[in-house]
């Protein structure tokens, strides 16, 4: 999720106009709402200053806004919250071990990151069972999702092809 959804994420979870905020962080009050609009819709950047001003401003972590760094703990740590907030993934406790689970009532995002989590857990099995081997996992897991066949896709034919199938059964189609 980008710099400018999750500003515009925690702005409506705050209840916050966009020209609230903007007047917040010290833009000027004729300009304030427009100015945000062009943070949230990606068409400008804030600057390390101006996210650090909005995550105050929104009561969070600047790392809450930034695009997440998973090479850091933190970055790492604040995806898994934006996880949360968008697929419903849960932190429990399995076993006596933590788990991440994802909460499938959360809508249709939550259910899709569902199969495609249970898609890999297949995978993992397949291979910790030695029913393939780990060049075949990696090559399931880095062309992900052109090698998973968990999931049904359907693929639009060409217009070529839906063109001679017309031309073929044209007579039909007048009958």
């Amino acid at each position: 999720m980008a710099i400018g959804e999750r500003i515009h994420f925690f702005r409506t979870i705050r209840g916050m106009t966009q020209k609230y905020l903007g007047m917040l962080v010290g833009f000027p009050d004729k300009s304030a709402d427009v100015r945000l609009a062009q943070y949230e819709t990606g068409s400008r950047k804030p600057k390390a200053d101006l996210t650090a001003s909005l995550a105050q401003a929104l009561d969070v972590a600047p790392q809450a806004l930034d695009v997440p760094d998973i090479d850091s703990y933190i970055g790492l740590m604040h995806t898994l919250f934006t996880l949360e907030d968008i697929y419903g993934l849960t932190v429990g406790e399995a076993d006596g071990e933590v788990c991440l689970k994802v909460n499938k009532n959360k809508g249709t995002e939550a259910h899709e990151l569902l199969k495609m989590l249970c898609a890999w857990k297949e995978q993992a099995d397949k291979l910790s069972t030695e029913k393939i081997s780990r060049e075949e996992y990696d090559r399931w897991r880095y062309r992900y999702p052109e090698f998973d066949t968990t999931q049904i896709r359907a693929k639009v034919p060409s217009q070529a092809l839906s063109d001679a199938i017309l031309e073929a059964f044209k007579d039909k189609l007048n009958d």
